[in-house]
């Protein structure tokens, strides 16, 4: 039911809301919220590990996976420094902006390889290229799903990239949204680490999408033992709170809501291609909580009149043009939303 005049579905936030078992686990914690999570956060890292069929010393919890990410950054940058080597960092443009944001602020440079033309998958070849160019450390910063896009990466071929890389080229795979997926080729770079593939796979989770926590700010990397030792140095002590460590809990013990959290999204995805579709609007194959779209006609106009309708959708993403992302939200937010995109149909303005 409707309750806030703007639907936002600009964000990717789960509009789902908590689970009622994640509500009562943060209640009911409220009588020890004086004491220090130690064990609640100990018991997060041994149900993440069990999960992902690792070892708790290949788990390092971070307040959102957006921490994780930085410690990979900032541990490189260290590491370059110490050996007296250059580092860059190295992603597909454009994507999700974290690890440009924090490599920039400690002065490491990015460098941006644009999307491929009409498919808008990595153009891996070229990142690579980049990469063997340079002398010193690099780090790839893969998105997959990407985001904006929410397309993923061609399995095959990444594996193969990861596989014969050089010691000295490191992977951070971000999947935000490897729960979405549908895709039957889809391997998750955690199976990688698993076995052994490479030494150099970082794989960054978070618990702010389909476990609707993203208020809790809880995440997680996964890599070999030895890395996870090497991140610890740079992650915040204390980083997970008592609240976040509980609803993190019992939403990974919960089943029922886990299952309709990834049911709402694809219902959701199918009403917005089916509408998509009569339309005659492009959109990339989602395999993750959201959309991304054509829009016929200026973007940011469009944007502007959806929030006129109470609408809140996704900003531009430079350097593509005339494509929106758009979050899936409930079946109520989708069906105003399609009402209101049809209605800007007759009027002419998609």
């Amino acid at each position: 039911m409707l309750t806030n005049p703007l639907i936002e579905l600009n964000s990717n936030e789960n509009s789902l809301g908590m689970a009622d078992s994640a509500k009562k686990a943060v209640i009911d914690a409220l009588d020890i919220g004086f004491r220090y999570p130690d064990d609640q956060r100990a018991a997060l890292i041994t149900k993440v590990a069990k999960i992902n069929d690792v070892t708790e010393s290949q788990i390092s919890l971070g307040s959102g996976s957006s921490e994780n990410i930085r410690t990979v950054v900032q541990m490189l940058q260290n590491k370059a420094l110490r050996e007296g080597r250059n580092f860059q960092v190295i992603v597909p443009h454009p994507t999700f902006a974290y690890a440009e944001l924090y490599a920039t602020s400690i002065n490491v440079p990015v460098v941006k390889v644009a999307l491929m033309p009409e498919s808008y998958s990595f153009d891996l070849q070229n990142m690579q290229k980049v990469a063997d160019d340079f002398d010193g450390i690099s780090l790839f910063y893969l998105c997959n799903p990407n985001n904006p896009t929410a397309t993923i990466t061609d399995t095959d071929e990444l594996k193969a990239w990861v596989g014969t890389a050089p010691d000295h080229h490191y992977f951070l795979l971000d999947e935000a949204y490897s729960e979405y997926v549908t895709d039957p080729s889809f391997e998750s770079g955690i199976t990688w680490i698993r076995e052994q593939r490479s030494d150099n796979i970082i794989v960054v989770r978070t618990f702010s999408k389909l476990c609707a926590l993203a208020g809790m700010r809880v995440g997680y990397a996964v890599a070999s033992p030895q890395m996870i030792t090497e991140l610890e140095a740079f992650i915040s002590v204390d980083n997970t709170n008592l609240s976040g460590a509980v609803a993190a809990i019992a939403t990974l013990d919960d089943e029922a809501f886990l299952a309709l959290s990834l049911h709402t999204a694809n219902q959701s995805r199918q009403l917005v291609e089916q509408t998509l579709d009569e339309l005659g609007l492009r959109y990339l194959p989602s395999q993750a909580s959201f959309i991304f779209h054509e829009i016929k006609g200026d973007v940011q106009t469009y944007i502007d009149r959806m929030c006129d309708h109470g609408i809140a959708v996704g900003r531009e993403f430079a350097p593509i043009t005339g494509f929106n992302r758009l979050t899936l939200g409930r079946a109520d937010e989708m069906a105003v939303f399609v009402e209101v995109l049809k209605s800007f149909r007759e009027k002419g303005w998609v």
